[in-house]
Parts: structure tokens; sequence; C-alpha cells
């Protein structure tokens, strides 16, 4: 009966198991001289790694929601060419500038929700996107009162509403934050409207409405200003009794 000797048997098996002994030495000497090599480097990213790294930085910054806010702040001087070009008067460039006001209004509308959605909130974000927002409305309202198409008083009431109520919120941020309420929100949108009716060279009924529009955005502006107010000496309140409060838990 012929058959495989026990030895060459075995002498297979352990060629077999001496090879798979090797290719894992050699996966093992593989693993261990990639480790080496990234203990050498520090433990710093392969290059891929530090290209996604700096796209990661680099978007943090210059993201879809700074770029619009930065739109917003280059329109100003555009706005303010067109507003008063040819003397303030001209129906053409007054509807330019008009086109231009709708841009940064709309932008005003999707930059902050837009950072808030896809986490692209940043510090350039927070510092310049209430800039660019007074920046436009307050160019507007002052070249509409200075081509006397809207009372001087008009413009003090709105623009010292906005800069008081940004004052106070820095003035009581120690305590808290004054959320933006639904008053405010309807208050931005009745000022744009009514703004931009100003700017367009209106006649007859329109000319009419857009003083209506005004006068109550002028409303909402003030009454959402003393809730504003209002807000701000609760909250300071209530910071000072917590504090006061946690004061004397600490000393009990």
């Amino acid at each position: 009966m012929t058959g495989v000797p026990a030895s060459a048997a075995g002498g297979s098996s352990g060629a077999h198991g001496a090879r798979g002994s090797a290719a894992a030495a050699d996966g093992a000497r593989t693993e261990v001289s990639d480790s080496a090599a990234d203990s050498e480097d520090g433990g710093r990213t392969p290059r891929g790694g530090k290209i996604a790294a700096a796209a990661v930085n680099q978007a943090s910054v210059w993201n879809v929601a700074n770029l619009l806010t930065m739109l917003r702040l280059l329109l100003v001087p555009g706005f303010v060419a067109l507003m008063l070009a040819n003397g303030g008067y001209d129906p053409a460039w007054r509807s330019l500038a008009w086109a231009a006001f709708a841009v940064a209004m709309i932008t005003d509308l999707f930059d902050g929700h837009l950072a808030r959605t896809y986490n692209l909130v940043t510090d350039f974000g927070k510092i310049a996107d209430p800039i660019a927002d007074k920046a436009i409305m307050g160019a507007a309202l002052v070249c509409l009162s200075g081509l006397g198409d809207l009372p001087w008083w008009v413009t003090a009431v709105i623009l010292g509403r906005e800069l008081g109520i940004t004052l106070l919120r820095f003035l009581v941020i120690r305590y808290g934050v004054i959320p933006a309420s639904r008053g405010g929100k309807l208050k931005t949108l009745t000022q744009g409207v009514a703004v931009g009716m100003y700017v367009l060279a209106l006649t007859g009924l329109l000319a009419t409405l857009r003083f209506w529009v005004m006068a109550a955005a002028v409303v909402l502006t003030v009454v959402t200003g003393l809730d504003y107010v209002r807000q701000a000496i609760v909250l300071r309140r209530q910071g000072i009794a917590e504090r006061a409060a946690a004061l004397e838990e600490k000393e009990a």
C-alpha cells in the first residue's frame, strides 16, 4: 500500500507552518516599522491628514455664512454711491440702490440661519454680523434723511434704539444673554420693507402706503426696545439674586 511517509507529511505541514510564521513575522515587522515611523513623527498626522485639517480650519472662517456677511459690508459703500448718484433723485439710480439694499436684507436672513444650522458660528461672524446689519440700515436712513425723504427724528429713533439695545446687551452679558424675540424679528422685517419702499422713487398710493409701513416700523422699534429694557432689568435682578444665594451657600 503506497502512502506518504509521516516524515514527509510532517515536513510539508512544517513548511507551510514555517511560511505562515514567516509571513506573520513580516506583517508584524511592517506594523512595528509603521508604528515606529509614527512615533518618530511625534504622533503627527500624515500629509493627507494635515491638508484635510488645514481645509477644516480654513472653512471655519471662510465659510458661506461669513462670506454673506462680508458681502453685506461691501454693499454698504456701493449702496451709498448708488443712492446719491446724480443728485440722489434719479429713479434709475434709486432702483439700483434698492437692489443693493434688498440683497443686503436677504443675506441678513440667511447667514445667521446657515451659521447655526451647519455649525459655522465663528468669532468673526459674531462681531461682523451685527455691524453689517446696522451699517446698511444706518446708511439707508441717513441717506434718506439727508435727501429730505425721511424726517431726521425717525432716523434718530431707529438708530438710537439699535445702538442702545446693543450697548444694553453688553452691559448685562455677565448675567446672561437677552434672546432675540419674535417682536424684534418682526421689527427688523418691517424696517427693511419700509426703508426699501422709501429708497424707491414711489408716487401715488404706494407713496402713501410706505408712510404707514414706516409708522408701523417706528412703533415696533419703540415697543420692542422697551421690552428689551424690561428683559435686561429682570435678567440683572435674577443674576444678582443667584450670586447672592450662591455666596450665602458658600459661607454656610
